[in-house]
């Protein structure tokens, strides 16, 4: 494809929606402000790539920011959603699409013995904040400096000014007698979360953590980390919350909590149920959700919660990523056993780990210092010779070598978030050719930093 070298239509359709949005967009991160460029305006998507409104192709690793783990405009999915509509858009009513959808994230999350349907990974969090006040009869929430949990008061807050402090207000308009309440700590930190337990006994109602850090670029959890969480809520009879938007269905088809074998008392998911339509959901331990109205005295509600095409498109999402194949392990005369293999996650962790071995590569080829975190098919590529751990390793990496980065790669048709806190997402229609594509391209792009 020609591609042309001024997206001169995204520029005119950005001058315009100035006029009218503040910023000129939804959603912050999409003005591409931190990296003084104008941002692409999409006209379409299908599969790996994105189209943006002068035309040009591009490889897309945001992926709507995680959710299109099966490529853009999957068939099944589109197919879901259109028979779904000519029924009716929305009914506030009970569906069956709601149970089976239901049945699904609770056959595939061991922690979750009901759960509630909501309309994003914001108030899927939020609920689970409530829910864990209510249960315990206590206000302080424990969170990590740089896991971003969605845009309510009590979690835009940043850390204090000592180790387990009370914390700040981020944002204006965020009450400080409400930041107070929650205590940020550093991620992957378990003596920062013992402490925080040991100032404040007995007023801590739950720990709120992303398992897989995602939302300050990817961070694993270092070894024993969730588990020392676990107990460290166990013993104080506080609940685990894991936010699993990002990494639920995503890095498994039982999230983190079973990659890492922890489970939570809580789980919030988002983004890939819903196959590209906006969709959250709480879930957890039966006592913990029953409290919710109207069975019991905390109070949810939502017009557009379980709506049936959000529910269409994440019945056929996760159908499609359920898909198994057993195979023999191993054949004697009195005695057969099976694996059963998911050949979706399978697939996306090798197309993961090709695209993760090709930009080490392509850095070293060029004298790039770079360091690769992955978990499954998120990683993100950090500019820097240091181990990155937490939000402060984040902060000292090099955000000036990710913006020519990123610059250099868009040029060659590559679409990368743009911050360098956020990560790539492979999908199941990444090809060979496409990882390939990016690897030249990012051998090209490393070779202009300097």
């Amino acid at each position: 494809m020609t591609r042309k070298s001024n997206n001169t239509e995204s520029i005119r359709a950005f001058a315009e929606a100035c006029c009218l949005l503040p910023g000129g967009v939804n959603s912050p991160v999409r003005a591409f402000r931190g990296l003084g460029a104008t941002p692409l305006f999409i006209d379409r998507a299908a599969g790996s790539k994105v189209y943006c409104l002068d035309g040009n192709e591009y490889i897309d690793y945001v992926g709507s920011w995680g959710p299109m783990i099966l490529g853009h405009a999957h068939p099944m999915v589109i197919e879901a959603v259109q028979n779904a509509a000519k029924k009716g858009t929305s009914f506030g009513a009970p569906t069956l699409a709601e149970t089976a959808l239901a049945e699904k994230i609770i056959s595939a999350f061991k922690s979750i013995q009901k759960i509630r349907l909501v309309s994003s990974g914001t108030e899927a969090v939020m609920t689970a904040i409530r829910l864990a006040r209510a249960y315990t009869k206590r206000d302080m929430i424990i969170k990590m400096a740089g896991c971003y949990h969605g845009h309510s008061d009590s979690l835009l807050v940043a850390a204090g000014s000592g180790l387990a402090e009370a914390g700040i207000a981020s944002s204006a308009g965020v009450p400080e007698p409400l930041a107070k309440l929650t205590i940020v700590i550093p991620y992957n930190d378990p003596l920062g979360a013992k402490a925080a337990f040991d100032k404040h006994k007995d007023k801590i109602a739950a720990i709120l953590v992303e398992p897989v850090a995602a939302n300050m670029g990817v961070v694993p959890p270092v070894d024993g980390y969730l588990q020392t969480l676990r107990e460290l809520c166990n013993k104080n009879s506080a609940l685990l919350i894991f936010d699993e938007v990002i990494s639920g269905f995503r890095v498994s088809l039982g999230g983190a909590q079973e990659l890492y074998g922890v489970k939570a008392d809580l789980t919030c998911l988002g983004k890939i149920i819903g196959g590209g339509l906006p969709i959250g959901a709480i879930g957890g331990r039966a006592d913990i959700m029953d409290m919710l109205a109207p069975t019991g005295p905390v109070y949810q509600a939502g017009t557009l919660s379980g709506n049936p095409i959000a529910t269409a498109a994440a019945n056929a999402t996760l159908d499609i990523l359920s898909l198994c194949v057993v195979r023999h392990a191993s054949c004697e005369e009195k005695n057969t056993q099976y694996a059963i293999r998911n050949t979706q996650y399978e697939r996306l962790e090798s197309t993961s780990a090709l695209l993760e071995a090709g930009l080490a590569n392509a850095a070293k080829q060029a004298g790039v210092s770079i360091t690769i975190n992955r978990v499954g098919s998120i990683m993100s590529c950090f500019f820097t010779d240091q181990p990155v751990r937490n939000f402060t390793n984040v902060q000292a990496t090099n955000i000036q070598q990710f913006k020519t980065f990123f610059t250099e790669m868009l040029k060659q048709g590559i679409y990368l978030a743009p911050s360098a806190y956020e990560a790539m997402f492979v999908s199941l229609a990444h090809t060979k050719e496409d990882i390939e594509k990016t690897i030249e391209a990012a051998q090209k792009s490393f070779r202009k930093i300097k």
